[in-house]
């Protein structure tokens, strides 16, 4: 078990706390609405002819309340985003992409994976070389999948192996809306590649392992809310979701299994977003930013960042990426998992009854 939780400050477990809250208010698809403004000068001194701005940030649920009570009044306390104030939305990355596609109105948008940040790129809403715009690959923080499991793990859950066994319940939320629950099942897909069985044998696993989740909610968020209210007996979710529940108080411990993937989330503007936007952006990389995710839970990108936090943040011995489920990425992953109508992902659930419509 990791040594994350016991390291962790006070700040970060007042954070976690309201992050769990917030999580157990939201509607099963639905998404958060909040606005924060600057009420204090940058710290610094100085005016900023970004005074004025209302940024509409557009994310995927997790990181709400880092964003909320960190990252934000944060970056307000600087030059560029003093007088800047904020209107956000949180809820399943995959209908939050789809929303901006729609007509939401978003300046700034943080995914769980990189397929909703296509979407608006083939929509012209994002620049097609939004990645490549800094020095790490426009992912903004890092986590890796997880087993959060009843305290003192009852149901010895311990491997990807024990999530199949008869009678053990498993809450992961519903792939066709949630980004993060695409990260639970590739972890689960490749954890069986990374042990030498066939393509064949990973897919059968998967099937097993759907057939022992009953409950897929909408997102990661909503997910772990059902499984603090007393759903299931094992939550395969992010890291960062499993050591907020833990801080929160709430009975639980958490497994990190020997073979888990890594995740990286994107983070970009849109193209007519003001230059607000772009700084905002900027100062995520920042030494502070980068220790307000690691402080919430989150793995930091910023490697001076990262050493600081190594203890609290182990590699998992069998760590892998989504270039080894396949060398083309997220591409070619969502096409032959997550395709709604021919999706591997989308047979399994069909056969089980669980919607795969957007």
């Amino acid at each position: 078990m990791s040594n994350a939780v016991s390291k962790l400050s006070a700040v970060r477990v007042a954070l976690a706390g309201a992050a769990i809250a917030a999580a157990l208010g939201v509607a099963a698809c639905g998404s958060s609405d909040s606005s924060t403004t600057a009420d204090t000068t940058a710290s610094t001194g100085g005016s900023s002819s970004n005074s004025g701005t209302d940024l509409k940030l557009v994310g995927y649920s997790t990181p709400q309340e880092v964003y909320d009570d960190s990252l934000e009044p944060g970056f307000q306390k600087t030059p560029a985003g003093s007088g800047v104030s904020f209107s956000d939305s949180f809820g399943a990355s995959g209908d939050q992409s789809r929303a901006v596609e729609a007509g939401q109105a978003a300046d700034v948008v943080h995914f769980a994976l990189q397929p909703d940040m296509q979407r608006l790129v083939d929509d012209g809403l994002v620049d097609a070389n939004w990645d490549q715009q800094g020095s790490y690959d426009g992912f903004v923080e890092d986590s890796v999948v997880t087993f959060v499991v009843r305290k003192g793990n009852p149901d010895n859950i311990h491997s990807w192996d024990d999530l199949t066994k008869d009678g053990v319940d498993v809450i992961v939320p519903n792939p066709f809306q949630s980004g993060g629950a695409k990260w639970d099942l590739m972890a689960a897909y490749g954890a069986q590649i990374q042990e030498g069985k066939s393509p064949a044998q990973a897919e059968t696993y998967l099937k097993d392992l759907l057939a022992n989740a009953p409950v897929q909610p909408a997102s990661a968020s909503d997910a772990t809310a059902a499984f603090t209210n007393g759903q299931g007996d094992v939550l395969i979710t992010y890291e960062n979701e499993a050591i907020a529940a833990q801080n929160a108080g709430e009975d639980v411990d958490y497994v990190t299994p020997d073979d888990t993937i890594l995740i990286q989330t994107p983070i970009a503007t849109t193209k007519d977003a003001p230059q607000a936007a772009t700084d905002f952006v900027k100062y995520l990389y920042t030494p502070e930013a980068q220790t307000d995710f690691a402080k919430a839970g989150y793995r930091p990108v910023v490697q001076s960042v990262a050493d600081q936090f190594k203890s609290d943040f182990p590699t998992p011995k069998g760590l892998f990426q989504i270039t080894d489920v396949d060398p083309k990425g997220w591409d070619a992953v969502n096409t032959k998992f997550f395709d709604p109508d021919n999706g591997i992902v989308a047979g399994i659930e069909g056969d089980l009854g669980v919607s795969t419509s957007g």
